[in-house]
């Protein structure tokens, strides 16, 4: 384990871990981090990642110059203890298996890694985050495992895809995509999320920091998310999310209409659900100028105290 040099006075710690699944046969990278005791904090967080990079590009981003431009940093010092895993087929997690990784198999990751981490943190449930594809894998996760989900914050996520600008553009490749198992990335496709809905969300070093961290861990990804966002929608049921939800969704996201997320919003079952429109933002919230905005969004539903009375 080594410290990680950080603006705060608290001494945030990394760590690499590894599970496995299918009895061995894929090996998932997990990182984690934290200040202090992991056994003491408030929660333990579960970030993860979407269709086109892997985990820590998204979630462990350093920037010079950019105040808590990791949002595991920052919430590693508002006493959570911070996860997040690469899916099968991206960053240092298992690639060379014959399959596209479909949102299905990144529902069985998160139990993977999930059940790694109660296993060292202890049985309480995890708060988990998921952004676009994530959000999906991240849903179906607490659609089938309930008890492991204390609260679920999906972001940039697309239910039906009805109304999806991105994703209508997206469909004319489908083709394409079904034929291969992967797709190719480089610098300038990532820079093309940040342009595509509305350009000048983001900064250009935290751009160009973010395309050199994700192709240097990935010059190809799988495509199955792309296949099931485009064809196989909707792939999780609202009715059957019972924990508490947060849906977050950026003011110029091309990926999911505000129509579709709040058809889907209005058939969540449990009372505590949240809806956050989040100003100045397009898809990666992360990365864009009003990030600190998404992390207060985020915290508030994180640190939020369980319900006395409920009827």
């Amino acid at each position: 384990m080594s410290d990680v040099a950080t603006s705060a006075s608290a001494a945030i710690k990394g760590q690499d871990h590894w599970t496995s699944k299918d009895d061995g046969a894929a090996k998932l990278f997990l990182f984690e981090k934290c200040a202090g005791d992991p056994g003491k904090t408030t929660g333990t967080i579960l970030f993860v990642h979407g269709s086109s990079m892997a985990a820590q590009p998204t979630f462990d981003l350093q920037v010079p110059g950019r105040p808590d431009s990791s949002v595991m940093d920052f919430f590693a010092r508002q006493n959570f203890d911070c996860w997040c895993v690469d899916m099968e087929g991206y960053g240092r997690s298992t690639k060379d298996r014959d399959n596209n990784a479909p949102i299905a198999q990144g529902t069985d990751d998160c139990f993977a890694a999930a059940t790694y981490i109660q296993s060292l943190r202890g049985k309480r449930p995890l708060l988990v985050y998921g952004i676009s594809s994530g959000a999906l894998r991240a849903a179906l996760f607490a659609q089938r495992h309930p008890s492991l989900v204390g609260r679920l914050a999906l972001d940039a996520m697309v239910w039906t895809g009805e109304g999806s600008p991105t994703l209508a553009d997206r469909k004319k490749k489908l083709p394409e995509f079904r034929a291969k198992n992967r797709r190719p990335i480089d610098k300038a496709f990532i820079r093309s999320i940040f342009d595509r809905d509305h350009p000048g969300t983001a900064e250009e070093k935290v751009i160009d920091a973010f395309a050199g961290a994700v192709t240097a861990l990935d010059d190809s990804v799988p495509t199955g998310t792309y296949v099931d966002m485009c064809a196989h929608l909707p792939v999780v049921d609202p009715t059957k999310i019972t924990v508490p939800t947060l849906i977050m969704r950026g003011q110029w996201d091309g990926i999911a209409s505000f129509e579709d997320l709040v058809a889907f919003f209005a058939k969540l079952p449990n009372p505590d659900k949240h809806f956050a429109v989040m100003p100045g933002i397009s898809h990666a919230s992360f990365q864009q100028k009003n990030y600190a905005l998404v992390y207060h969004i985020l915290l508030s539903f994180f640190a939020q105290p369980e319900p006395i009375y409920r009827g």
